[in-house]
Formats: C-alpha cells, sequence, structure tokens
C-alpha cells in the first residue's frame, strides 16, 4: 500500500511528510518529493546539529 500511495503523492508533486516527519516507513520515498540538492541540505543541516551521527542513527540517512 505505501509504494501505491506513494507514487500517487509523486504524481501529483505531493510531499511524503509533513508535521510529523519522515521516519522509517516514508525513509525510501523522500526521493519521491525531495530533489538531491535538498537532500543534501537537510544532510548538511543533521551534520551540524549531530556531528557524531548519535542522534536517531539510520532513521532517515544511513
Amino acid at each position: 500500500v505505501n509504494k501505491w500511495v506513494f507514487d500517487i503523492v509523486e504524481k501529483y508533486n505531493g510531499s511524503v511528510s509533513a508535521e510529523h516527519g519522515v521516519g522509517l516507513v516514508k525513509k525510501d520515498y523522500l526521493r519521491y518529493t525531495r530533489s538531491d540538492a535538498e537532500i543534501a541540505l537537510m544532510k548538511g543541516i543533521k551534520q551540524v546539529f549531530d556531528p557524531k551521527g548519535v542522534m536517531n542513527p539510520g532513521k532517515i540517512f544511513d
């Protein structure tokens, strides 16, 4: 069901995430609605606030 829903989200330029974040269920579908540049920016922000990667390791970025 997730893939079907996220395919529709991608088709209509929606977002896989809103108030509650990405999480493990939506992790594989983040690229459906975020560009490589946006994901790189997100990774950069996480690096600033969590340089050792101890907060929620593997939850969004591996």
